[in-house]
């Protein structure tokens, strides 16, 4: 049975949603989760960051929809799109009806790579693209104008360069939209695509490049600009550290800055570090580790340099696999997918620290968490 928890936190809220969408206290909060249908795959929330209070709504279910375990909305927040992880591989669409606060399932199609894990999509709302963890690939799938997702356009294979073998976990776009960089956790690579704006078929160049190389064993996993542009930062999963890297938009080249450890945890050999996020005002860095050390690290961000400090943690449930931070900034959301929880954290701004506010709200194995609005 689900569990409303409704807390009051005395906090200012005023924010913009993208695509110029008016300022509002209330959005919509969309979790994805490890599901084969029966259970909840996509639930949908009220958020409101006046007060904290996290309310259910919706949900979607259904033999089409199977393990949505990371989900992109569009920019005109009409559309979720979710990867299908499962041995075949798909990618799935669906119309979202503010009013109703319900979810329509439109199609799906074949990724072409097995157990795909993340899914992000352009700037121009034109394509979304996923990372194929166990096929070692990433796939790039053109948009039709009433949502619906057309067959692959490219598929891009890097088992191909040579052994080990690749597991790509991230694709993520620039924030100027000329570069697509992908993490290869397999190869200890990050892979960089130029943007081919004149090719409205093919979205990236045919070929790509090496963006940086990172420590053998690190195993990178997500990657997050910072707010100005100026940085990119990665976790890596099986080393448990942040790399920050230095990012230029002339040339889209990647300058390692600085290696510092998200996971201290001395009990496994293996770290579990996951997930990885700036606050809006681009002074706080977030990551979260798993397995052995289940939480979020804290680092504060030098602004002019990009290195890091790190200045706290913050225990969680259990294997913090995905978080968020509000557009506010002033909250922090965590799915806890073998607590089958979602918690909320409120951020101290000034020291970035965290604050359990919420008792944990029930959710079938939550992994993925987006922000919408109604």
């Amino acid at each position: 049975m689900k569990r409303l928890f409704i807390f009051c936190v005395s906090v200012a809220c005023l924010f913009s949603c993208k695509s110029g969408a008016s300022i509002r206290d209330e959005v919509i909060l969309f979790a994805g989760a490890y599901s084969t249908g029966e259970d909840p795959c996509i639930s949908v929330f009220n958020f409101n960051q006046k007060d904290g209070s996290l309310i259910f709504l919706n949900d979607i279910r259904g033999e089409n929809i199977q393990n949505p375990s990371y989900l992109v909305v569009s920019e005109d927040n009409k559309y979720v799109y979710s990867v299908n992880e499962t041995l075949e591989g798909a990618v799935s669409a669906f119309l979202f009806d503010g009013k109703t606060n319900t979810l329509k399932y439109l199609n799906s199609q074949p990724t072409n790579g097995a157990h795909p894990c993340f899914i992000n999509a352009d700037n121009t709302g034109k394509f979304i693209v996923t990372a194929n963890y166990s096929g070692g690939s990433i796939t790039v799938f053109p948009l039709s104008d009433d949502g619906t997702i057309e067959p692959l356009c490219r598929l891009v294979d890097f088992n191909a360069i040579s052994e080990p073998a690749s597991r790509l976990h991230t694709v993520q776009f620039s924030p100027d939209g000329r570069y697509l960089f992908a993490t290869d956790l397999g190869k200890d690579l990050i892979y960089r695509f130029t943007i081919n704006a004149d090719n409205i078929k093919t979205l990236i160049s045919g070929n790509y490049t090496v963006a940086t190389a990172l420590t053998a064993g690190s195993g990178p996993r997500h990657l997050t600009f910072h707010p100005s542009g100026k940085f990119l930062y990665c976790i890596d999963e099986l080393s448990g550290m942040v790399d920050a890297l230095k990012y230029s938009a002339n040339d889209g080249q990647l300058t390692a800055i600085q290696a510092v450890a998200s996971d201290t945890t001395t009990v496994s050999p293996r770290k579990g570090s996951a997930d990885i996020h700036i606050s809006p005002d681009g002074r706080f860095l977030y990551s979260s580790n798993r397995l052995q050390n289940d939480g979020i690290a804290i680092f504060e961000i030098d602004v002019t340099s990009g290195m890091l400090t790190k200045v706290g943690e913050q225990k969680t449930d259990i294997h913090p696999r995905n978080f968020i931070i509000s557009p506010n900034g002033k909250y922090l959301l965590c799915a806890c997918s073998h607590s089958n929880s979602i918690q909320v954290f409120e951020r101290d701004e000034n020291t970035g620290l965290l604050h359990l506010i919420a008792t944990d709200y029930s959710i079938a194995k939550p992994v993925c968490l987006k922000w919408g609005w109604k």
